[in-house]
């Protein structure tokens, strides 16, 4: 069986490498590039592939929201996740978002295939130091669940705070969104009733702490 691949991360020379480590396997086939999660969502519903290779820290829209997105609209598309972090900022945030698998970015070839082998099947595998963070999460939740965060915001909303992170305007969001500056001032408002925000370097916080944007 072929397994059909789409690559989604915003440094083309990454993408580029990542074809050459996959373009070696008889039976993966890459199928298209994204260069930012809203396009990697576009793709993956256009394409169909069987997994899609996302990067984490993409703009516009992140590769945890657009795994969290792919998986809701199409359950059959799996997604592994490559990171170069590794600490519990990030790892229980990628198993609640959906992906099947998870890798880092320092131990990818062999390791990257055997992730997309595995997902293709409908098999998780994560590299072995994500996978002890996210089960010690798990059992720790598993003890004491009032410990667990509820996502307090929409899928807009989330959406909307990336780029409040990326530093964009409310004119920016609104023309790249297709929204007015009011609903987008609206939703900003929303956003930080929710999180108990004073100022955007309160949702720059939260935003890094979920694993939405790079903390560098």
């Amino acid at each position: 069986m072929t397994v059909r691949v789409l690559l989604a991360d915003d440094h083309a020379i990454v993408r580029e490498g990542l074809r050459l480590v996959l373009g070696a396997e008889p039976n993966i086939q890459v199928v298209g590039e994204a260069e930012d999660g809203r396009q990697a969502l576009d793709l993956a519903e256009s394409l169909h592939p069987d997994v899609v290779v996302m990067d984490i820290a993409m703009p516009n829209l992140n590769g945890l929201e657009a795994t969290r997105q792919i998986r809701r609209r199409l359950p059959d598309v799996q997604v592994v996740i490559l990171t170069m972090h590794e600490n519990r900022l990030y790892s229980l945030e990628i198993a609640k978002a959906g992906a099947t698998g998870c890798v880092l970015k320092r131990a990818m070839g062999k390791e990257l295939v055997t992730a997309i082998e595995a997902a293709a099947q409908g098999q998780a595998y994560f590299s072995p130091s994500i996978a002890a963070t996210v089960l010690d999460d798990y059992r720790r939740l598993a003890t004491n669940p009032t410990q667990e965060e509820e996502d307090p915001l929409t899928e807009r909303e989330r959406e909307i705070l990336q780029m409040i992170a990326e530093g964009r305007t409310n004119r920016e969001i609104a023309d790249f969104l297709t929204l007015s500056i009011k609903t987008v001032q609206a939703h900003r408002a929303n956003i930080m009733v929710k999180l108990g925000a004073h100022d955007r370097t309160d949702l720059v916080k939260y935003a890094i702490r979920v694993g939405m944007i790079n903390p560098e």
